[in-house]
């Protein structure tokens, strides 16, 4: 999986604010929306099909995860 994300172009929202408490995405790879904690660029990314992250960004634009 690092050899496919080493040409993932990550890019961290607008909305996100200045201390850093983000995620990065990277939707540039076929088939494939890697996601990464901004604060560890060389750490670990998560890996979902875009209709995985449609699903889950729609969920998440609904409310569906609020406690």
């Amino acid at each position: 999986m690092t050899d496919v994300l080493s040409s993932a172009e990550f890019h961290k929202s607008s909305l996100s604010g200045p201390n850093n408490d983000c995620v990065e995405v990277a939707i540039n790879l076929p088939g494939l929306v890697a996601v990464r904690d901004s604060k560890d660029p060389s750490g670990p990314a998560l890996a979902f099909s875009p209709a995985q992250w449609r699903s889950f960004v729609g969920r998440v634009r609904t409310g569906a995860f609020d406690a």
